[in-house]
């Protein structure tokens, strides 16, 4: 198939589909600063000229696939939140959900974990995600207010400690060969999250909550 040179090309959901599915597949097992456009044009079948007069770079070509996939996420994070009160509860599920969504979308994971340069992405306007940090922030900011949770440390602190704990258990899971399901372990990975976050000057039977069964709502 010869590929096609319109100014419009982008804009044709086969030809967006096959692109997003070639930057999936090359930068999730591929060296990020060895891959190229032209690596991604001849896999896509689109035209070098047409991806590099869209997006300029390799760089803002991958992060705005990102942003696509992230915000998928997020997008499931508001709906399972929807109707849930209880703040432990509210952040098991975003655990949960992330384990989950990067168990779904391994080649997503390996690009966010692994495979982009930290200090480019970060220059970028996608890396801030605010719809979904600003979301788990004011769930965190929540617990602090109610005293459940460490009020000695900036909210944003609280989820770098969430945070960190996902992109390890996801790279760990990983390098020991995907064995078992990443979110199954997701319960008992979250109760020790929850004791890291938790207010330290609470008693421990007030810190205790029994696991809740989550669902797997795709």
């Amino acid at each position: 198939m010869k590929a096609r040179h319109s100014r419009d090309e982008l804009a044709h959901p086969d030809v967006h589909q096959r692109l997003e599915k070639a930057v999936l597949e090359i930068f999730s097992n591929s060296d990020f600063h060895k891959a190229s456009i032209r690596d991604i044009a001849n896999r896509a079948e689109v035209s070098f000229t047409t991806i590099y007069k869209h997006y300029g770079s390799k760089e803002r070509l991958v992060f705005a696939f990102v942003d696509v996939w992230m915000g998928k996420l997020t997008d499931r994070i508001v709906d399972h939140l929807q109707g849930l009160e209880d703040l432990k509860e509210k952040l098991r599920k975003v655990f949960w959900l992330q384990l989950d969504y990067y168990e779904r979308h391994v080649g997503l994971g390996r690009i966010v974990f692994m495979t982009l340069p930290m200090n480019t992405w970060m220059a970028d306007q996608t890396f801030a995600q605010p719809r979904m940090m600003g979301l788990m922030i004011d769930v965190l900011r929540q617990g602090q207010r109610e005293g459940v949770l460490n009020p000695h440390v900036r909210a944003g602190t609280l989820l770098d400690f969430l945070m960190g704990f996902v992109q390890r258990s996801f790279f760990m899971w990983i390098l020991r060969g995907q064995q078992e399901s990443l979110a199954a372990q997701a319960n008992t990975m979250f109760e020790m999250v929850w004791r890291g976050m938790t207010n330290p000057e609470l008693d421990h039977h007030q810190q205790a909550h029994e696991p809740a069964q989550l669902t797997t709502k795709a």
